[in-house]
């Protein structure tokens, strides 16, 4: 296993770079994809882990930005792992690395608060994208996961929420539909990161969402943005 490295990394031409946890069960996984990570200058592999209990333990210690979780793995699942994680408020991005494409699978694993996911036999350039993607703040879903999302039925009431936001609240919201991150936000709406950040909590508040990639789909359900 990968011991925690001495500090940050810093990529050619100043920038940090993207720290990165592997959990997955399975060795040759974990070696294949730190051997597609190795050779991007902006992404760190900082550590590994084979299960969803162990995968916890390490993000809590190593603080990477970013975790690659497998989701089927012995004891402790990558779905169970990510609702520990959100308990824990641990603000690691988790981006799913799985060979399993049915929508039962991928489904719980976002609603628990997964970033996105990518398949297991990805191209090496589409994974540090896909890396880079969620590290900026975006939700990577692919159509049909959506489109599965979306067609599952709301809670009671919960199209009488969307009442509740402030104008500047539904632009904000239209725009993490859009994909947007909240430097990208910022910039879009002449705002501070911080501010967007506020607005960020005020509508997942009001509509009772969990995370990001709720309050997208929430969007996309009710006609704003995407």
């Amino acid at each position: 296993m990968a011991e925690h490295t001495d500090g940050p990394r810093t990529a050619t031409g100043g920038g940090r770079t993207i720290r990165v946890l592997l959990v997955d069960d399975h060795q040759v996984v974990r070696r294949g994809l730190r051997t597609f990570l190795e050779v991007q200058d902006d992404i760190e592999v900082v550590g590994e882990a084979a299960d969803g209990d162990e995968g916890v333990a390490r993000t809590e210690e190593l603080r990477p930005d970013v975790v690659l979780m497998d989701v089927k793995m012995p004891g402790t699942d990558g779905i169970e792992a990510l609702r520990k994680l959100r308990g824990l408020d641990n603000p690691a991005r988790v981006l799913i690395v799985t060979s399993f494409t049915e929508q039962r699978t991928v489904v719980p694993a976002l609603r628990a608060g997964a970033a996105g996911y990518v398949y297991k036999d990805v191209d090496p350039d589409a994974l540090a994208g896909a890396i880079r993607s969620v590290h900026a703040g975006h939700v990577l879903l692919q159509p049909e996961v959506a489109g599965a999302l979306l067609s599952q039925d709301e809670p009671a009431g919960g199209h009488g929420r969307g009442t509740t936001l402030t104008e500047r609240e539904r632009e904000v919201l239209g725009l993490i539909a859009d994909g947007r991150s909240n430097r990208e936000i910022a910039r879009a709406l002449v705002l501070s990161e911080k501010t967007v950040k506020t607005h960020v909590s005020n509508i997942l508040m009001k509509l009772d969402l969990a995370d990001r990639t709720q309050a997208a789909l929430w969007a996309v359900r009710h006609g704003i943005g995407a």
